[in-house]
C-alpha cells in the first residue's frame, strides 16, 4: 500500500479498560502518525477517579475467581490470550506500525511474534517452576522446609514506546502467570496494541479486574496517578532513567518492590580479528534496527586500529544503501521515529555533534521526499567520528540511528572505556578468538553481552542493567522471583 497504515475499527476512538469494560472518557489526546503527520485515532485520557476504579477493581479481582486457579490453571488461561493475538495477528501489526511508524515486516517477525510468545513461555514456565525443599535435623527434632509462590498483589505496569507490545508482553504474561492482577499504563505514543490486547483479554474469559489498562501521560496523568496509588504492591517500568528515578521515589512510600529497565549508551567492540564482514553487518544492524530506538542499539563502537578506516569505510557504504521510507514499502530497511518531538531531540545532536567536533562520515540530516512523508518523523542514519569518550554525544543517550566509531588499541584499553559509562545495560563483542570473548566479557560493567551477534534472546535467560540502565533481573524464574512473593513453611516432623 506504501501508505499510513489504518487501524482497526475498534481503535478510532481508543479507550482504557477497567473492571471488565471499555470506558469512555471526556478528556482526551490524538494519536498522530509519525509516518506523515495524520492524526490516526482519538484517545480518552484516564483521570485520577478512573485510575482509582482500575486499582480497586483489581484488588479486589484478587480475592475472586482468578486467586483460586492453580498454576496449570491459569496457564491454560494465558495459551488462550496467545491463542487469540494469533487470531488477530495482522490488526496487531497494523496497530503497531500505525503507532511507531516501523517496518511492517519487523511488526510481524519481531513485535507481535514474540507477544505471543511471552504468553506460551510464561504459561508453561509457571507449571514448573516450583521452589525449593530442604530436609534438616536438629535437637528439636527433624525438619522438612519448604517454599511456595504466592501472587504479589496489583501489579503497576507502565511500557514504553518503542517496542509497545513486546515489551508490554513480557511484563503481563508473568505478572498474570503468577496469579497477579495487573494495571497497565502504555505510553501514550502507542496506545493502540496495548488497547486490543485488552480486547483480547476480554474475550479470552478473562476475570472483570484481572487486567485493566489506562491510556494517558506521565507527571499529573494516569501514570502518576498509578504510581502514587497506595494499593499498588509492585512497580515495573521500562523506559527513560530520570522517569525510574521518579518512580523509585514514589515507590519507597510503602517500600514497594520495583523492577526498572532503563536506558543504555551501549557499546559495540570489533576485534581485528573478527569476521569482518560479519561485524560490519552485526554493526550495522545494532546501531539503526528500529531507527536506532532500542534500549540496546550500539551508539558506541570501538574498533581496533589495524581495521578501524576498512571498518569506517565499509559500514558507511552499508549505511548509505539503506532505503527509508513507508513501512510497507519494498526493499525499505528503516521507518521513521516515534514523534515530531523526538526527532527534534534527535536533531538536537546532530547539531550537538558537529559543536563538538565531529566528522559526520554518514547522514546527520532529514530527508526529503517530496510526498506526505516529509510531515513525518524521518531522519537519516548517521555516523560520526573524531570525538573524545567524553564528549556529550558519547555520554549520553540519543536513542536514534546514530553511532560513533573510535580506534582502540589493546583489550585493557577497550574494557575500561566500555565501562567508563553511567548506564552499563548491554554490549556486543565481535572476535574470532573464544579465551579473548570469554575474558573480556566477565570484565564488562553490564547486564548482557551478545558475542559475534546481537539482540538474540532466549527468554528463559535473566535481562536487566546496572547503574542507572535498570534495578533488577527479568526473564525465566527471574521474572516470576519479582511477580511473587516467595514463603517458606517449616514443618516439624
Amino acid at each position: 500500500m506504501q501508505s499510513t497504515p489504518t487501524l482497526p475499527a475498534s481503535l478510532r476512538t481508543t479507550m482504557p479498560y477497567v473492571d471488565g469494560a471499555f470506558v469512555a472518557t471526556a478528556k482526551r489526546f490524538a494519536n498522530t502518525s509519525p509516518i506523515d503527520g495524520s492524526r490516526i485515532a482519538e484517545v480518552c485520557e484516564a483521570d485520577a477517579p478512573l485510575v482509582d476504579r482500575a486499582v480497586r477493581a483489581a484488588r479486589a479481582a484478587l480475592d475472586g475467581p482468578w486467586g483460586a486457579l492453580s498454576p496449570a490453571e491459569r496457564a491454560q488461561v494465558l495459551h488462550r490470550i496467545a491463542d487469540g493475538i494469533e487470531a488477530r495477528f495482522e490488526d496487531f501489526v497494523a496497530a503497531e506500525v500505525a503507532d511507531t511508524g516501523r517496518l511492517v515486516e519487523q511488526a510481524r517477525s519481531l513485535d507481535v511474534a514474540r507477544g505471543i510468545a511471552n504468553f506460551r513461555t510464561f504459561a508453561d514456565l509457571v507449571k514448573v517452576g516450583g521452589g525449593e525443599t530442604f530436609e534438616s535435623r536438629t535437637p528439636a527434632g527433624d525438619l522438612l522446609n519448604y517454599t511456595v509462590r504466592k501472587p504479589h498483589g496489583v501489579i503497576g505496569i507502565i511500557s514504553p514506546w518503542n517496542l509497545p507490545l513486546l515489551l508490554l508482553t513480557w511484563k503481563v504474561a508473568p505478572a498474570l502467570a503468577c496469579g497477579n492482577c495487573v494495571v497497565v499504563k502504555p505510553s501514550e505514543e502507542t496506545p493502540s496494541s496495548a488497547t486490543l490486547l485488552a480486547e483480547v483479554m476480554h474475550d479470552a474469559g478473562l476475570p472483570p479486574g484481572v487486567f485493566n489498562l489506562l491510556h494517558g501521560f506521565g507527571p499529573g496523568s494516569a501514570g502518576e496517578f498509578l504510581t502514587r496509588h497506595p494499593m499498588v504492591d509492585a512497580i515495573t517500568f521500562t523506559g527513560e532513567s530520570r522517569t525510574g528515578e521518579a518512580i523509585m521515589k514514589v515507590a519507597a512510600e510503602g517500600v514497594r518492590e520495583v523492577s526498572f529497565e532503563l536506558g543504555g549508551k551501549n557499546a559495540a567492540v570489533v576485534f581485528a580479528d573478527a569476521d569482518f564482514d560479519a561485524a560490519v553487518e552485526g554493526v550495522l544492524r545494532s546501531s539503526f534496527t528500529n531507527s536506532g530506538q532500542v534500549c540496546l542499539c550500539s551508539e558506541r563502537v570501538f574498533v581496533q586500529r589495524p581495521i578501524f578506516e576498512r571498518f569506517v569505510a565499509a559500514l558507511r557504504q552499508r549505511t548509505e544503501a539503506l532505503r527509508i521510507g513507508y513501512p510497507d514499502e519494498p526493499g525499505v530497511h528503516m521507518g521513521s521515529l516515534i514523534s515530531q518531538s523526538h526527532r527534534q531531540k534527535v536533531l538536537s545532536y546532530f547539531a550537538l555533534a558537529v559543536e563538538e567536533g565531529a566528522t559526520v562520515v554518514t547522514g546527520g540530516r532529514v530527508p526529503h521526499f517530496g510526498d506526505a512523508r516529509d510531515n513525518g518523523a524521518f531522519v537519516l542514519p548517521t555516523i560520526w567520528t573524531g570525538l573524545p569518550d567524553d564528549a556529550r554525544c558519547n555520554v549520553e543517550e540519543v536513542f536514534g540511528p546514530v553511532c560513533h566509531i573510535a580506534p582502540f588499541d589493546s583489550d585493557d584499553e577497550v574494557v575500561r572505556r566500555v565501562n567508563d559509562s553511567k548506564y552499563g545495560l548491554a554490549a556486543a563483542l565481535w572476535t574470532t578468538n573464544l579465551k579473548r570473548a570469554h575474558t573480556v566479557s566477565r570484565r564488562l560493567h553490564v547486564g548482557i553481552v551478545w558475542i559475534n551477534t546481537w539482540f538474540t534472546r532466549d527468554l528463559r535467560t535473566p535481562f536487566g542493567g546496572a547503574r542507572l540502565s535498570g534495578l533488577g533481573r527479568e526473564g525465566g524464574r527471574h521474572s516470576l522471583d519479582f511477580y511473587s512473593e516467595i514463603s517458606n513453611i517449616c514443618i516439624q516432623l
